[in-house]
């Protein structure tokens, strides 16, 4: 089992998918001096907001630079009762804080103790004030609210963390402390407990310096029964991090007709590859809801296509991929689909000193579920929306986010929530990207962009993870969830 080297990036399979069914996009420059419009238009948790200002009509809009869920939060202190770290602070930071700020782990410090923590209160305010810890992007006045791993601060968590602050950062009595969060390996699992790990089947050394390289490894999965994909992640091996763009899995396997799900043949025809998952910077997994999975077969191998950088440092990677199963005997009727689409990739134009607008569009030829988004930018990246059209020729906002390169966010939507869009739906993607020297991710304001495989050129597109129904079940999906809103 050896790797071999590809000259492309994502594939010509996944990246090929999305131009059969033909992409629209355009690309509109703003000045960067220009004040530009965000989306407008809010939505309550779960049910259908109007579309973001400009949207619908095509006039071009864009984010302040920087706009984005870093709206700050509401952080005031007045008349505010004493807070202290032992029975305020330290709750917060143990849910959704120190699953990566503790020992050995990717933060840069552990905040397990107030010892650990106090050093650091006022970069803890600003960075939760500002909402960029935990990182979660999705704006919080537009669209659906309502996610299955959702690890942000509420306002009012933020304004206790403020406060405690402004007091002084006080430890407070040990007797209000909560027990030590317990912690094994697997917590480095956003899944959970995973029931198979697979690897490369060799470690991967990336040279200090040296071209980008895009390679392929192929394991053996070592499954010995025919089972149900629950949830799935990917990552790279320990301290492989900074020298890893991105990296695809794929499961290689032969599928009789009769034990295919729903859906499987829509998107990749005859192919023997189901595609599993992706990792990029800062990413979690993909969380499928019940009713839908991914066959994995016994004997079946696991496909890693990586796309390795350089980062100074001579660095081994052994990178995996993370997968739960559902219960023996259970089978999900519907295959999750998961892919790039609604591309703006090859009308990026980017010109030095301004915010640019592009959008993307992907037709959706049955009814579908949608569970999980994301957006996929490089360093100029800022915001992404997404609406869909309707056949009706109305408009449903799904969502906003900002976007930041070291966290490439999968937003798993809660079951009651996730839209269900009936056949003939577009999904319009709506992306800006931020050349100017305000971005601090921006490696040279001064040069024009355009699209391209490496980290230093860009992307515009959206990872989408969904189900195709059959027309029965999208009927009832529709009918049941519009009977809950009602009462």
């Amino acid at each position: 089992m050896s790797g071999f080297s590809k000259p492309w990036g994502f594939g010509p399979i996944v990246l090929g998918l999305a131009a059969t069914v033909g992409v629209i996009a355009a690309a509109t420059a703003v000045p960067s001096a220009q004040a530009p419009a965000s989306a407008a238009g809010a939505a309550t948790a779960g049910k259908p907001a109007g579309p973001a200002a400009g949207v619908s009509t095509g006039k071009p809009t864009a984010p302040a630079v920087g706009a984005m869920a870093g709206k700050p939060a509401a952080a005031t202190t007045a008349s505010v009762k004493p807070v202290t770290f032992t029975k305020d602070v330290a709750p917060l930071l143990q849910r959704s804080c120190q699953n990566c700020h503790r020992p050995d782990q990717a933060a840069p410090m552990s905040l397990m103790t107030y010892e650990d923590a106090r050093p650091y209160a006022r970069s803890i305010k600003a960075k939760t004030t500002a909402r960029l810890m935990p990182p979660w992007h999705i704006e919080r006045n537009i669209g659906i609210q309502k996610f299955k791993d959702d690890p942000s601060l509420t306002d009012e968590e933020v304004a206790t963390i403020a406060a405690w602050v402004d007091q002084g950062a006080p430890k407070g009595d040990m007797k209000d402390m909560p027990p030590p969060r317990k912690f094994d390996d697997d917590d480095i699992w956003h899944i959970g407990k995973p029931d198979l790990i697979v690897e490369i089947p060799q470690n991967h050394v990336v040279p200090a310096a040296g071209p980008d390289v895009f390679i392929d490894y192929i394991a053996d999965s070592g499954l010995t029964e025919d089972r149900y994909v629950q949830a799935v992640e990917t990552k790279p091996g320990p301290g492989a991090r900074t020298v890893m763009h991105h990296l695809l899995t794929y499961l290689i396997q032969d599928v009789d007709q009769e034990e295919k799900l729903v859906g499987v043949d829509d998107v990749r025809g005859g192919t023997t590859e189901t595609f599993l998952n992706e990792y990029a910077v800062g990413k979690n997994g993909d969380i499928l809801p019940e009713g839908t999975g991914k066959l994995m077969k016994a004997g079946s191998k696991v496909r890693f296509n990586i796309h390795y950088h350089s980062s100074g440092r001579e660095t081994t990677d052994r990178s995996r991929v993370a997968l739960k199963f559902y219960p023996k005997g259970y089978k999900p009727k519907y295959h999750q689909i998961s892919l790039q689409i609604a591309h703006a990739d090859n009308q990026l134009d980017l010109p030095a000193g301004v915010v640019s607008r592009s959008d993307g569009y992907y037709r959706f030829d049955k009814p579908v579920h949608i569970t999980a988004i994301q957006a996929h930018m490089h360093n100029l990246g800022k915001r992404m929306c997404l609406e869909a059209i309707l056949p009706t020729n109305t408009t449903q906002q799904l969502n906003c986010m900002g976007w930041d390169f070291n966290w490439h966010k999968v937003y798993n939507y809660a079951d009651d929530v996730s839209p269900i869009l009936p056949a003939g739906t577009v999904l319009h993607s709506i992306l800006w990207h931020d050349n100017t020297a305000a971005n601090r991710a921006n490696p040279d304001p001064r040069n024009w962009r355009g699209y391209g495989q490496r980290t230093i050129d860009e992307m515009a597109f959206a990872w989408i993870t969904w189900s195709n129904l059959e027309d029965a079940d999208y009927k009832a999906m529709l009918a049941e969830r519009q009977k809950r809103n009602s009462n």
